[in-house]
């Protein structure tokens, strides 16, 4: 039989939010408003993570809304200055990394459930119940596992400049990640290399800059951030095999250098996108945008009114092109290019707001098992560099310093083990 949840209250008399726990009411401040919410959550968070039970730190200390005292550090005191810590620690080119969105999402767990709560009562079973509650959100065990460890290494930042206990930081090591198949949380599914067939589909769907750029990707291995920021000043064109030097890379800040190296097919794709300006982008959004409006005018049926021709382009538009791709913005036109390319054969035609919630996901599970990301054409290269010429060049050109990163990249030729036990076995 289910246990009812203890619901969030009015208490008349004091005009507090109470909700009671175990035959045991817990006031949570002023009734209505977002800090007494917040109490109620983080209580019953705890609550549930403790097997129904109140916790012995809940009984010790019930929540008032005003338990904190004005010199005591709040949780979301201390968000706010590792945020600020965060902000100006990962960067790279003077630009935030994509770092500091993953920061922001796990304190946002964090605050939500206890940002009210004095820094220093933060203890293992509060992080198990923000992790639980990170669970609960749908997120793999990865993402749920490297979240947690975010929130460890604030307090750990927390503990090294004096705001905090050692005692806290010491406390939340003991807690242990999620293991594989010990967990309630959704296990990912592994990268795999896209098939051919898929890339080719979208060939007409897809900008001549975007097509240029997978191309390059197959032929090189490279990750998509470092095909997004290819510049002619990047490029040594010396020797037979030209070589590109990134302005920026993954893994620059443990000292280690990264170099592509481009063939003869590669470098038949790239000599139509060399600029004369040499610190000039090659791949730009902005000429795609110019590339779509002016083949519009060419097919155009109509005459353009007088007014349409007298409209002048804003100086300064809320949302311009970019000087370069992104990994995203990359990504995203590769996603809308597989939906053009595989349209379901019934569903695509009705549209989106006629469709029932199970058409919907239907059509969902359509566009997901023929979608791809550029990620896993460096998946495709790895598995062909290794299958012909072995794990260490793969790895040479794949750039990682561990033959075990690139075991992950690079999928087992399992025709080539079956040959083999066909011989010997």
């Amino acid at each position: 039989m289910s246990v009812r949840t203890p619901s969030y209250r009015f208490h008349k008399p004091s005009g507090q939010a109470v909700v009671t726990l175990n035959g045991r009411d817990y006031y949570l401040g002023k009734h209505g408003t977002p800090q007494s919410r917040t109490e109620y959550d983080r209580l019953l968070a705890e609550w549930l993570v403790n097997g129904r039970h109140v916790t012995a730190r809940a009984r010790d200390n019930p929540p008032s809304g005003a338990s904190v005292s004005p010199d005591e550090l709040t949780v979301s005191e201390m968000i706010l200055a590792y945020l600020r810590y965060a902000e100006g620690y990962y960067r790279k080119g003077g630009k935030p990394t994509g770092e500091v969105p993953h920061i922001k999402y796990a304190m946002g767990h964090l605050r939500r459930l206890y940002g009210h709560t004095s820094a220093k009562n933060f203890g293992p079973l509060a992080l198990k119940t923000v992790r639980q509650q990170i669970i609960d959100s749908g997120l793999c065990r990865n993402e749920v596992n490297r979240r947690t460890r975010i929130i460890v290494r604030a307090f750990k930042w927390a503990t090294e400049n004096e705001l905090v206990p050692l005692s806290i930081h010491h406390g939340l090591r003991a807690v242990s990640g999620l293991r594989k198949g010990r967990s309630e949380a959704r296990e990912s599914e592994p990268v795999k290399p896209v098939p051919d067939e898929l890339v080719d589909a979208i060939a007409p769907y897809v900008s001549r800059q975007v097509g240029a750029m997978i191309q390059l990707q197959r032929l090189s291995g490279m990750r998509p951030g470092e095909v997004c920021m290819l510049r002619t000043c990047d490029l040594d064109t010396s020797g037979r095999v030209w070589v590109y030097t990134p302005e920026t890379h993954k893994t620059e800040h443990h000292g280690r250098d990264r170099k592509i190296y481009f063939g003869p097919a590669a470098q038949a794709v790239l000599r139509q996108w060399v600029r004369a300006d040499p610190n000039d982008y090659l791949f730009q959004p902005r000429e795609v945008v110019e590339e779509s409006l002016a083949e519009r005018r060419r097919n155009r049926k109509s005459p353009m009114t007088p007014s349409q021709q007298a409209r002048t382009r804003k100086h300064s538009p809320k949302k311009a092109p970019g000087a370069c791709y992104t990994a995203d913005s990359y990504r995203e036109a590769i996603v809308k290019a597989c939906k053009l390319a595989f349209p379901h054969p019934e569903l695509t035609k009705i549209p989106q707001k006629d469709l029932t919630p199970d058409q919907q996901r239907e059509l969902k599970a359509w566009h997901h098992a023929r979608r791809w990301h550029p990620n896993q054409l460096r998946h495709n290269a790895a598995t062909k560099l290794r299958r012909q010429f072995g794990l260490d060049v793969a790895q040479v050109i794949l750039g990682h310093s561990s033959s075990a990163v690139t075991e992950v990249y690079a999928e087992v030729d399992e025709a080539k083990a079956i040959g083999v036990m066909e011989q010997i076995g």
